[in-house]
């Protein structure tokens, strides 16, 4: 069990973000971990395509199912929502010694092919480290950025309905909701892994990170000189590759095709650029869209860092679930 021990000001420091690096690294896993699968096998048709030319037996090899994954591959966010462009930067940033560290620690948890594969690395870290680096950024590039709207949408959605449940009803059922594996008690928060250790938290908070292809695991970041961080599975991954639902013709007579569709795809509240992505519509197009659903009173927007986020209102639902009629 890790247990991290808090004090009152960690727990006023704990906060929510999201990882584009993290994502990623957990998508490739899923080609040799078969337990989080059948909620992506839509993804995973069209990835197996893209990846034909791409090697990833190196991200592979250090990414095991049972054992130390090099914590340098995917740093914890610094902020709410970093670019994958900063995490990279981030990646190869990393200081030698550091990757020779932490591919050191991940080769004694392996064995056979993958063993050998890290053991070669370890000859070169700074040589290793770029060439990792380029393989995630590829790997995004072909396996998650087309979907980035969809599984940014996701995460977003969990953490607007654990806000709401901390308003609610305080952070122990927030922390114990994460994941069946987490408890929190005075001493702190406890997760219930394979490992033995207390980390105290000494006033640096606690990341609460929700992922989309972490499902059914939970991990823990405990190193420095990364913040300590709970990677648990999001809400609704279930739903994740579900088409928008048509919108009810009497709804498109009310409002206009284009309007009833962005009314009826907002299952869950999504940004602009999310939804201009997910509606093969311009940025500026869906805005003005929705801003007029806006001053309908069929959505509300709340700004987040420099982009608004849509929701339906309880008019808006009710609409769309009567087809546009109460």
């Amino acid at each position: 069990m890790t247990t991290f021990l808090a004090r009152s000001d960690d727990l006023t420091a704990i906060r929510f973000a999201r990882s584009p690096v993290w994502e990623t690294l957990n998508a490739v896993r899923l080609f040799k971990d078969p337990r989080g699968r059948p909620y992506h096998r839509e993804w995973l048709a069209r990835a197996a395509r893209a990846t034909r030319a791409l090697d990833l037996a190196p991200l592979l090899a250090v990414n095991p199912l049972r054992g130390s994954v090099p914590d340098f591959l995917t740093p914890p966010p610094r902020t709410p929502a970093p670019k994958i462009t900063d995490q990279l930067r981030e990646i190869r940033a990393t200081p030698p010694a550091q990757v020779a560290g932490e591919l050191d620690r991940c080769r004694a948890t392996l064995a056979g092919q993958s063993r050998e594969q890290v053991t070669g690395m370890l000859a070169d870290p700074e040589g290793t480290r770029e060439a990792l680096a380029s393989l995630v950024e590829q790997a995004w590039h072909l396996l998650i950025a087309p979907s980035w709207a969809a599984i940014e949408a996701l995460l977003d959605a969990d953490v607007a309905y654990r806000s709401r449940q901390l308003a609610n009803s305080g952070l122990r059922w927030v922390i114990e909701g994460l994941h069946e594996k987490v408890s929190m008690d005075e001493r702190g928060v406890h997760v219930a892994d394979r490992f033995q250790g207390t980390v105290s938290l000494a006033g640096r908070g606690l990341v609460l990170m929700p992922s989309a292809f972490t499902w059914p695991a939970i991990a823990v970041v405990t190193d420095e000189p990364w913040q300590p961080t709970i990677a648990y599975p999001a809400r609704g991954i279930a739903a994740l590759w579900e088409r928008p639902p048509p919108a009810p013709e009497a709804l498109v007579k009310l409002l206009g095709r284009t309007r009833a569709t962005l009314l009826a795809g907002l299952d869950r509240p999504a940004s602009t650029t999310a939804l201009a992505r997910r509606h093969s519509m311009s940025p500026a197009g869906a805005s003005r869209h929705l801003i007029a659903l806006r001053n309908s009173g069929l959505v509300t927007g709340s700004r987040h860092g420099h982009e608004i986020r849509y929701a339906r209102t309880r008019l808006g639902t009710e609409l769309t679930r009567s087809g546009g009629f109460g």
